[in-house]
Formats: C-alpha cells, sequence, structure tokens
C-alpha cells in the first residue's frame, strides 16, 4: 500500500513532468527532443526557416527523379533545395514527434504531391511544412494552416520550393527505403521532402 507520502511525491513528479512538457511545447528549440547529435543536427535541418537562394536550387530534382526507385536516404543533399510541380492529392497534419518536442499543437502538415489525380501512395511524394515555417508565413501575413492548405491546393497543379530533406522519422513509411510494407498489403507515402 501506498504511503500518503509517495502518494505526494508521485504527484510531485507527475505534475513537474507535465509543467516540463507544456514548457517545451511552447518554446520548442529548433533542435525538438534529441538525445543525439545526429538527431539534433537533423532537427536543426528539419526546422529551419532560411529561404533558399536561388544558386541552391538543384534543378536535377523534380517529382518524375524523385518518383524513381533507389534508395532515398543519401540520394539528395540537404544543402540543396528544390522546385517541384505536381497534383495535391491531400492536406494532413502528420503525427506529433521529437522535432517538435512531441506536440499535439505544433505538428507538421503534410502536402501528398503526385503526377496524376489517381495516383497511388507509392507514386506520391510528401512535401511538408513544418509549424516554424507556418509561423514564418504568419509572421508575413501569409495563411499556411491546414484548412487554408487543403481548401487551396487539393485537386490543383501546384508548385512548390523548399529545401530537401530526408525525414528518418518516416523512413518506414517509404515506399524506396522501406518497400517491406508492400508484402504485407500497406501502401506506405512515397518520399518526403521539406
Amino acid at each position: 500500500m501506498l504511503t500518503r507520502r509517495r502518494i505526494v511525491l508521485c504527484l510531485s513528479l507527475i505534475v513537474g513532468i507535465g509543467a516540463l512538457w507544456i514548457l517545451l511545447i511552447r518554446n520548442c528549440p529548433d533542435v525538438g527532443l534529441a538525445l543525439t547529435s545526429r538527431a539534433r543536427q537533423l532537427h536543426r535541418l528539419k526546422n529551419r526557416t532560411q529561404v533558399p537562394s536561388a544558386d541552391q536550387f538543384d534543378s536535377q530534382v523534380t517529382l518524375d527523379e524523385l518518383l524513381k526507385p533507389g534508395d532515398d536516404s543519401n540520394r539528395w543533399s540537404t544543402t540543396h533545395a528544390a522546385r517541384l510541380e505536381g497534383e495535391v492529392n491531400d492536406v494532413a497534419y502528420a503525427r506529433p514527434e521529437a522535432t517538435n518536442c512531441f506536440s499535439p499543437c505544433r505538428r507538421d502538415i503534410h502536402i501528398t504531391v503526385a503526377t496524376h489525380k489517381a495516383a497511388s501512395k507509392t507514386e506520391q511524394v510528401i512535401v511538408e511544412v513544418t509549424p516554424n515555417m507556418r509561423e514564418w508565413a504568419q509572421a508575413r501575413g501569409i495563411d499556411w494552416s491546414e484548412q487554408t492548405l487543403q481548401k487551396n491546393l487539393v485537386g490543383h497543379w501546384c508548385e512548390f520550393e523548399g529545401w530537401m530533406y530526408f525525414d528518418v522519422g518516416h523512413a518506414e513509411e517509404s515506399e524506396n527505403t522501406s518497400p517491406r510494407h508492400r508484402a504485407i498489403g500497406e501502401q506506405p507515402p512515397g518520399r518526403f521532402i521539406r
């Protein structure tokens, strides 16, 4: 049986952890929640808000090139940006993740882009709008909320610009890096860029 002292200690610990989590949610650093230097480096790349300059765009990167088979984990450089054109099939919030301190209020928005309207999930690329980029846009009077993006993009041919980024947090969902999903009947999304 728990003594009163242990109950108070447990409750204090729960409240303390809850307060720390709320503090992190409201002040999530660019490194998110990362225990290793590699994870911190990846989170910084994903959370960057610097707009790429003209000379940082890789003209070799197209939707068709991204959809080609091959291990995407090292195929593209995170120091380069890309311009993609394609049909937007869906816009939806992603799950909470370490990059955004597991905050349910700071989630990436996934924009599913394909070469045609009825593309299967294995024929799609995911473009992400991070919470940091939404805040960047909002500071400039631009609404990149999920509802606005969904209303204005789904069913339209659109062009996107942004940094190349292989999202290791979604590697198990990628056709090129985790094709085993097909063997068990799942159809994961295609590739991820931000």
